[in-house]
């Protein structure tokens, strides 16, 4: 039988994780200086707000929607002047917008969640998570990148919010997606995790670091986990990835194959172990006897985790 680099299953692990589900088309070769306007101006627009870390929903019934017609976000005091595009629906296009309003002035019926807790409790299906991912990426970027590095004088946002000009030197600045790994190291029936001191008590996860620049993602879950636990690793294979607005990061989860198991526990760490398959299982689960547990479905570390425990 011969090899193809396409033998791999059609549904790729990135798929299941959260903020992954964008189906928001993004035009990029599209975007031109005005297209924010000419969207506005579209009267089937639709606009997310966010401010601050959190997203305003409308409370509809039983649920939430993200979205808001023009008019109605410019009477909640949208800042549509900064608003960025982030492509086109069947729906029409869709904007992202600082929101105007603290929380305490929102009128009855909106309500101000962080993106963090609408991820975990499941308040917007997959495809409105994977806009407000990017929206909110975005937003960041410009509110910490509104002067220009190499003057100092303030840029101009351009294409829709995907490069902001310096009129006074003419540099013209991009949005930042930092990288980062995730990795479960493991053995034959063991894999490696560990919690930080700002974990929720209980919680164990995946190890995980900033890709530094000119170093590659294998040689950097290599570091990372040596710096960390002082475990040593030799192959590296990529899993799956998950844009994480927190503020503009794109974690990419690889596992790592152990060389040594005595653990030398690096200051970041509060704690670090090997867990066997059924530990594993039952830390996912949320039944394991000493009370650990795993980051939620949709978070990578539990997909990596999930996916080595339940490996043949």
């Amino acid at each position: 039988m011969s090899f193809s680099l396409f033998d791999a299953p059609l549904h790729e692990p990135s798929q299941s994780v959260g903020f992954a589900g964008n189906l928001i088309d993004r035009q990029s070769e599209k975007r031109t200086d005005d297209c924010v306007e000419r969207a506005l101006a579209d009267p089937r627009v639709r606009v997310l707000l966010m401010r601050a870390g959190r997203i305003h929903l409308k409370v509809n019934g039983a649920g939430f929607e993200p979205y808001y017609p023009v008019a109605d976000a410019s009477a909640l005091g949208a800042k549509l002047q900064h608003a960025v595009l982030l492509g086109e629906t069947p729906q029409g296009p869709v904007l992202a917008a600082p929101a105007g309003l603290d929380p305490e002035q929102l009128p009855d019926g909106i309500k101000a969640i962080d993106y963090r807790s609408v991820y975990i409790q499941g308040l917007l299906a997959a495809p409105d998570l994977g806009a407000l991912a990017q929206g909110a990426s975005l937003l960041a970027w410009h509110s910490s990148h509104r002067f220009c590095s190499k003057c100092g004088q303030p840029s101009q946002m351009r294409a829709g919010g995907y490069k902001r000009f310096c009129p006074a030197c003419e540099t013209l600045h991009f949005p930042r997606t930092d990288p980062v790994a995730i990795m479960l190291s493991v053995t034959k029936d063991k894999c490696l995790l560990g919690r930080g001191p700002h974990f929720g008590p209980g919680m164990f996860s995946a190890l995980a670091g900033f890709i530094e620049p000119g170093e590659t993602i294998e040689n950097a879950v290599r570091r990372e986990t040596f710096e960390e636990a002082g475990i040593r690793l030799g192959r590296v294979v990529y899993h799956a990835s998950q844009p994480w607005p927190f503020p503009y990061s794109l974690m990419i989860g690889c596992f790592g194959e152990a060389l040594n198991e005595d653990i030398t526990l690096d200051a970041e760490l509060e704690a670090c172990r090997w867990f066997s398959r059924d530990e594993a299982l039952a830390a996912l689960d949320r039944r394991h006897p000493d009370g650990i547990f795993t980051p939620p479905k949709g978070a990578i570390a539990h997909a990596l985790i999930r996916a080595w425990a339940e490996s043949a």
